[in-house]
């Protein structure tokens, strides 16, 4: 079945209540009689709190319904092909931003050795937390919504700088508390300055422009990533990137005991993906489907891993940066890229 591109505007079925259960009207507002669309409608399980329900009439659409959920947002539900091709296209983006991380690094490390609390030392010291730290970026609308933070929405009570060091306590999305310490001297030291600056303001990340404060927002955090690596990076690659270099050491830690049974290969990859998802604050579940690579266990269960780069853990890699930035990371790289084609010879 090939796939076309469907839109929500246009005529489709609609759901309304029937008994217990719902009843599916076709666009003149008869009922489904075909059995086999109506187990297709089922198949779909929208979700029963939805309302103002489309439905796709082509089984092949790339949107197959649309609904109101209980908060009043719009919701999709897409074909599986479609979401199978939107998630090779993110991770071989992630695997892209990867390559630059280097030339990103080095963009962070001369702005946060400058002075003061100007713009681009700040926003190079959230690129720094981003790298280490997993955090999500935050938005103003979900703070205010949710009452839930990321990076840019932190207050200031929200940190405090101890030895050297950074720790961060807040509310994260879904109300979960997360809590984190870095050790990571340079960005201690620019923490402590946002939190002594004069100013009644309780945000955390502000930097001082003309003659006042100004916020810090995720889309200049974003923009700083792309103009300091030269591609388009945002702060979720590297949530994304993360949570599949330490499921992939994790899995190689793991291979020479699951060894050829499945068994054994479907606990140390549940094992692996649990203990990503407590890093990321997500569920075992979304971790799996939404972060890391799947390429990785399509690779574990032919025993393929990073597992000869294990002994290179930590190599290079200065105070407060996590043990799997470079060596690991380039194996990951390695591990996960598709082979260059080869020229064939000239005669």
């Amino acid at each position: 079945m090939r796939l076309r591109t469907s839109r929500p505007d246009r005529p489709g079925y609609t759901r309304v209540r029937h008994g217990r259960g719902f009843r599916y009207l076709d666009p003149a507002g008869q009922p489904v009689s075909d059995p086999a669309e109506r187990a297709r409608l089922r198949a779909l399980m929208i979700p029963p709190a939805w309302t103002d329900v489309w439905i796709c009439t082509w089984p092949g659409g790339h949107i197959q319904a649309m609904g109101t959920d209980a908060a009043g947002r719009r919701q999709y539900l897409y074909h599986q092909r479609f979401r199978e091709q939107q998630e090779a296209t993110k991770h071989e983006h992630v695997l892209d931003a990867a390559r630059r991380l280097p030339r990103l690094r080095e963009g962070i490390e001369r702005d946060l050795a400058g002075r003061g609390l100007g713009r681009d030392r700040v926003l190079a010291c959230a690129a720094r937390l981003l790298d280490l730290g997993f955090f999500r970026v935050g938005g103003q609308a979900y703070r205010r919504d949710h009452e839930a933070y990321g990076l840019t929405t932190l207050l200031r009570e929200h940190a405090a700088c101890r030895r050297g060091g950074v720790c961060f306590r807040y509310p994260g999305k879904s109300g979960q508390e997360q809590t984190l310490a870095l050790a990571d001297p340079t960005t201690c030291e620019v923490v402590r300055a946002l939190l002594r600056r004069r100013d009644g303001d309780s945000q955390l990340f502000v930097y001082w422009q003309g003659r006042s404060w100004r916020d810090v927002h995720a889309d200049e955090v974003n923009d700083y990533l792309r103009s300091r690596s030269g591609a388009d990076i945002t702060a979720k690659d590297f949530r994304t990137w993360h949570a599949t270099v330490l499921a992939a050491v994790a899995l190689a830690v793991s291979v020479d005991v699951a060894g050829d049974s499945r068994a054994r290969r479907m606990r140390a990859e549940a094992r692996a993906v649990h203990e990503v998802s407590g890093y990321l604050g997500n569920t075992p579940a979304v971790c799996r489907a939404s972060y890391i690579n799947p390429r990785l266990f399509e690779l574990f269960e032919n025993g393929v891993t990073v597992k000869p780069a294990l002994d290179r853990l930590g190599k290079g890699v200065e105070y407060g940066q996590p043990a799997t930035h470079g060596e690991i990371e380039a194996a990951v790289l390695r591990l996960l890229s598709p082979p260059r084609p080869t020229r064939a010879p000239l005669r």
